[in-house]
């Protein structure tokens, strides 16, 4: 039967029905915009009348079903405790650590000695797991319970319109309304008299059929608008298919750097080689003696460089890429001009290639985001700084830095952001101060430091949406109605 139907016949039983949202629930219909524009319907037409009200319902978080599958947090982690003692810096990467200890350190079921933690007591009841499946099961929650369960925000209060369904003046001489008139009715007068179906103006029209926007496309329209209103300039990134000059050399990458391998990078095969119009001839050769034998207080690799690896074609490994020839262009206009280096914030967002195995997390094609700020007396306090700010606006105030090491700058630093939703710490970017061996062969004073991040775009879209593999919105797999009925996502929340 439909839902008119069963609605229809519910009323000729009973004279009204308290919740249609009860009522769709056990006739194990979907409370959806189907079922309240079959509401709608009958009340537009007298045949029922609805009154709206508003409900809170109440419903199991992912937390909560987490803990109804695997147990507390603190229990989990008091499991992982052996009675000896275990060193914290095993488990405290784990995703429920932070609750786990906060809870077992509450209630005294472990304590810290030295880098360990040890176990107070030998045993302990999942009282947690126990009491949410009896309060689920329809028990009602003890007072305390309900503390603990909002603190630990196992359960989710939300409010859905609901209605209340009576029979309306023309229940009982209810007929079906006509929609369409015919050449008969106009011919016998039957459409004088006949029950016309009202116009509904609040129903929905045809869902277009066109393109939607794409998550990633959400994504980085997000990121680029932080960038913008942090005062940095869009570079230009058109250049997929790049040198391996721009692309390693000039930024002082050894030409023996395992990246270069072909294992880990997209060579070209037509055309095999760039124009040597590509290269300045002057910058080539300061690039070649600073790889060599070192300059600007440089020792260099102290290994052989030649120009026609350099000229290798490749689909570009990173967007640093851009940097690189950006840098470099200002760099020379501001020597052609006779005027001082101008400080600069500048960023970029493009697709980038790398030749690895295909897994749910890793495609061979993917994007990165760059920023770099060129100015006078600046250097790693301002890069720690500036970072904040950005992961802030994104949404994760919370960051760590850990010494890295990149060929191209020092020091260097991974970044890592607290993500709430996640529960733990993740890796979200590199960052570092461009090496002297870079930017003085390009021509940029000695009185000018670049500090730059940056980190790809398909990981934050990853978290902000729930994707388990990338896969689902990027390349032959892709899920078209995930990406048409997603909603518009703020990275971070």
């Amino acid at each position: 039967m439909s839902a008119k139907d069963l609605i229809l016949s519910s009323l000729e039983k009973e004279p009204q029905i308290e919740s249609a949202y009860g009522f769709a629930e056990k006739n194990k219909l979907a409370y959806d915009n189907s079922f309240i524009g079959a509401i709608r319907s009958l009340d537009a037409a007298g045949i029922i009348i609805s009154e709206m009200k508003k409900v809170t319902k109440q419903t199991v978080s992912a937390n909560a079903e987490d803990v109804l599958k695997n147990g507390s947090e603190e229990f989990r982690l008091f499991n992982l405790i052996k009675k000896e003692g275990t060193p914290k810096a095993e488990v405290e990467q784990l995703p429920f650590y932070r609750t786990g200890f906060a809870e077992a350190m509450k209630l005294k079921l472990i304590k810290i000695n030295g880098p360990n933690l040890v176990r107070i007591v030998d045993t302990f009841e999942d009282s947690i797991q126990k009491s949410l499946k009896e309060v689920l099961g329809g028990r009602a929650a003890t007072k305390n319970e309900e503390v603990i369960f909002k603190r630990r925000k196992f359960l989710r209060q939300e409010t859905i319109t609901d209605y209340i369904l009576k029979q309306g003046p023309s229940f009982n001489k209810r007929s079906k309304p006509v929609a369409n008139l015919t050449a008969e009715m106009l011919l016998n007068g039957s459409w004088k008299d006949a029950n016309w179906k009202e116009y509904n103006f609040n129903a929905l029209g045809v869902y277009p059929k066109g393109g939607s926007r794409h998550q990633l496309s959400k994504v980085r329209m997000n990121f680029k608008n932080i960038f913008l209103e942090m005062g940095f300039e869009e570079m230009k990134t058109d250049m997929y298919v790049e040198s391996s000059f721009w692309n390693f050399d000039s930024l002082y990458q050894p030409q023996q750097h395992p990246a270069r391998d072909a294992q880990d990078t997209f060579f070209l095969n037509e055309p095999a080689t760039t124009s040597s119009a590509d290269m300045n001839p002057d910058y080539v050769a300061r690039v070649k003696k600073v790889h060599t034998t070192g300059d600007f207080g440089s020792i260099g690799w102290r290994s052989d460089w030649k120009v026609e690896e350099a000229q290798k074609t490749i689909l570009r490994t990173h967007t640093t890429a851009v940097s690189s020839r950006t840098l470099a262009k200002l760099a020379a206009d501001a020597i052609a001009k006779g005027e001082p280096f101008k400080p600069i914030k500048c960023f970029s967002i493009d697709r980038v290639f790398r030749n690895e195995t295909v897994d749910q997390t890793h495609l061979a094609e993917f994007h990165q985001i760059e920023g770099f700020i060129a100015d006078r007396n600046i250097g790693l306090p301002q890069l720690i700084a500036v970072i904040k700010e950005f992961f802030t606006k994104m949404g994760l105030p919370d960051v760590r830095f850990k010494p890295a090491y990149n060929p191209y700058t020092e020091p260097s630093m991974e970044i890592f952001a607290y993500h709430p939703g996640l529960g733990k710490f993740v890796e979200v970017g590199n960052s570092g101060v461009f090496r002297p061996e870079m930017l003085r062969t390009m021509g940029v004073p000695e009185d000018i430091t670049v500090i730059a991040w940056g980190f790809g775009l398909e990981r934050p879209t990853m978290i902000s949406y729930g994707i388990k593999s990338i896969r689902s919105i990027f390349g032959p797999k892709t899920d078209l109605d995930f990406i048409k009925n997603s909603e518009i996502c703020t990275y971070g929340i």
